[in-house]
């Protein structure tokens, strides 16, 4: 076959350093929303849906074939870091948390993600973000020690 062809989609998740809700401002997450959509595209990874609330950030998206999962969370995380410190002199001290979670997910699962992550603000009003990804770590059977999962 002479032709590489793929479709990776994957759920990644991280928060800010601390879980600080630096993202309290409803547009300016909005606007983070569409920057990391334009990342990833630059990236060659086909965004599906990015969401969040005001200390975490959920993105969906198709890998590019060429782009390691690592170096794709790097860049958006590098990228969107830089582009927040300067929307407001309260931002200068942004930082995202050093690590992530990154779950591989089905083609059929798109929709469910989807949705998920479009009601990010109305299942935080029930669960914490920590709750949520230890949810998310055992729904994938991943092995974590909680002292090193948080910054």
């Amino acid at each position: 076959m002479p032709q590489s062809l793929a479709k990776i989609l994957v759920h990644t998740v991280f928060s800010t350093k601390g879980r600080s809700p630096f993202l309290r401002d409803q547009i300016l997450r909005n606007e983070l929303h569409q920057y990391f959509g334009g990342i990833l595209a630059n990236l060659d990874c086909q965004p599906v849906i990015v969401g969040g609330v005001e200390d975490h950030i959920h993105l969906l998206c198709a890998l590019s074939r060429t782009c390691e999962a690592a170096a794709m969370v790097k860049e958006v995380k590098r990228s969107s870091s830089l582009w927040l410190k300067t929307k407001a002199p309260a931002l200068h001290d942004f930082a995202w948390q050093s690590g992530y979670g990154i779950f591989s997910i089905g083609f059929s699962q798109i929709s469910s993600v989807r949705d998920y992550i479009a009601s990010q603000e109305a299942h935080h009003q029930k669960m914490s973000f920590q709750d949520e990804f230890r949810q998310l770590l055992r729904r994938y059977e991943i092995i974590f020690d909680e002292r090193y999962v948080w910054d």
